[in-house]
């Protein structure tokens, strides 16, 4: 299948490039800036982006690519940092800039032959730079410029090596989708074959190739992803699975027995439960560091899937729904922007375990493990529930765990969720929760005095969890959920509504 190559130098928009790529129905993958040229000959990518990053190409420990990358005869698009990357690699200048582009500007195209084929001469694009072209190398025309910036976009036609300062994959550039569109299919040539059908039909083949006639156990915590999973090693090896579903104490309200009902109904094949709630909730004692947190809820899960493997096996195989935001948020790109926070099922599993992991979807984004379900066949009630995270409520809880504390997160979020669902937004939102830490704030309840719990109310919209914003919910249904959670949750003085959008804040906030 024909794909697209995105090295990143750490931009906070580097997986949103992938994702506008993807949505062209072209297959986009991201890589570490660094990746070897001979790695790249061997996926063959049919083009290469440079993303955006924070440094100075002059500088000197600035992240260069491999210099032979530019003998491969493969289209570059270079994005921001990536467009200076290409001036300066083939001797044009570049300079610290006097006057900053950061916000909107208003570009004017100078040539729309085939990177700004069928977009208007003037749109509006993201800028995001502190530096700009002083002069530009041979061979290069200038194809769009700004009031600020001369060579906001240039391009070496015959080459087909094109740099753009601004940002299309951010939503606030006009046509951006199209010009990523444009460099990818009219100027790489990539077929636009990427779609859900053909991901599942290979999907399943690779699955068989790679599985044979051996066992393997899949993880199920009654979400989107790890569902969807089960349904595609279901089709793929049939009676060779058998699926696991942990109680780890940190679940919903009346998690485990909707969710095993909806399960042995549509699954079909062996359901295996484990309450593990005393086990987690020991060693999580005492630990107030996220990372650790996550880390120790991993390894715990991983010793239940051993025991189970060795009560339930013999199985050779660990399956997970593992999604792509998993992989890059956990740093395992190696680019050289910084871990955000270690996924449980990435960071936390232990060499010792003894299992091979198979996760089919750690390609996919959200929103494509979505069409995914519904094609084969996700009951409607697990396709449109919220997402909710692998270590459960430990997430939503800042500092230690604490029996209180998963207490007031379960019921406060049930609330929370109960209200949406009342003013009919629950299905117009990405994902609401109550989280609670340890800060406390005075109250009064009736005539006494409580010195009690500060509980936050997180509410955002997304399509991907890539990014997200937080949503604007009517002030009367916040204030019903307030009244609410203060009346009948015991030990909250008071509730608060988190306005942060990703970046820079996670959804979760631990």
């Amino acid at each position: 299948m024909d794909n697209i190559a995105v090295l990143d130098f750490g931009s906070q928009y580097s997986n949103l490039i992938c994702r506008r790529i993807r949505e062209t129905n072209v297959y986009c993958e991201l890589l570490p800036y660094n990746t070897p040229a001979l790695e790249l000959k061997k996926i063959q990518p049919k083009g290469i982006i440079f993303s955006g990053g924070p440094a100075s190409v002059y500088f000197t420990e600035a992240p260069k690519p491999d210099d032979n990358i530019f003998q491969l005869g493969i289209p570059i698009l270079g994005i921001c940092y990536g467009h200076q990357l290409l001036i300066d690699h083939f001797g044009g200048k570049v300079r610290k800039t006097s006057i900053r582009e950061y916000g909107q500007a208003e570009l004017t195209i100078d040539n729309n032959s085939d990177l700004f084929s069928e977009i208007q001469r003037k749109i509006k694009c993201w800028m995001s730079h502190g530096d700009s072209a002083e002069e530009l190398p041979h061979g290069f025309k200038i194809l769009g410029h700004t009031e600020n910036s001369f060579s906001a976009a240039i391009g070496n036609q015959e080459q087909r090596l094109y740099g753009i300062q601004f940002h299309p994959e951010v939503a606030h550039t006009e046509n951006g989708g199209q010009i990523l569109k444009n460099f990818c299919e009219k100027i790489s040539h990539a077929k636009p074959m990427w779609n859900m059908e053909n991901f599942i039909e290979s999907a399943v083949r690779d699955i068989r190739i790679r599985v044979g006639n051996e066992k393997v156990l899949c993880a199920i915590s009654g979400g989107i992803d790890s569902t969807t999973v089960a349904a595609l090693l279901h089709k793929a090896v049939n009676k060779n699975l058998k699926c696991v579903f942990v109680n780890h104490g940190l679940l919903r309200q009346n998690e485990e027995a909707s969710v095993i009902g909806l399960l042995k109904d549509y699954l079909q094949t062996e359901l295996i439960l484990v309450n593990a709630e005393a086990q987690f909730l020991r060693e999580l004692k005492g630990v107030s560091d996220p990372e650790m947190k996550r880390k120790i809820i991993g390894e715990v899960f991983a010793k239940v899937f051993v025991q189970v493997a060795e009560n339930n096996g013999p199985f050779q195989w660990l399956a997970q729904g593992t999604l792509y935001p998993d992989v890059i948020e956990s740093g395992v790109s190696k680019g050289p922007a910084s871990p955000i926070k270690t996924h449980h099922n990435v960071g936390g599993l232990p060499r010792w375990l003894g299992l091979k992991t198979i996760e089919p979807l750690r390609a996919l984004y959200k929103d494509e493990v979505k069409r995914v379900a519904s094609l084969l066949g996700v009951p409607k009630e697990i396709l449109d529930r919220h997402p909710f995270p692998g270590p459960g409520l430990a997430v939503r809880i800042i500092g230690e765990v604490t029996t209180e504390k998963i207490l007031i997160a379960r019921d406060a979020s049930r609330i929370v969720e109960d209200e949406l669902k009342a003013a009919g937004l629950y299905d117009k939102v990405w994902q609401a929760y109550a989280s609670v830490g340890d800060d406390k704030a005075v109250g009064v309840l009736g005539d006494a005095c409580l010195y009690g719990h500060i509980v936050i109310i997180r509410i955002v919209e997304s399509t991907d969890a890539m990014t997200a914003d937080w949503a604007k919910v009517p002030y009367e249904v916040i204030g019903k959920m307030s009244t609410r959670i203060t009346n009948e949750v015991e030990g909250v003085s008071w509730v608060t509504y988190a306005i942060s959008s990703k970046p820079p804040a996670t959804i979760e906030p631990q």
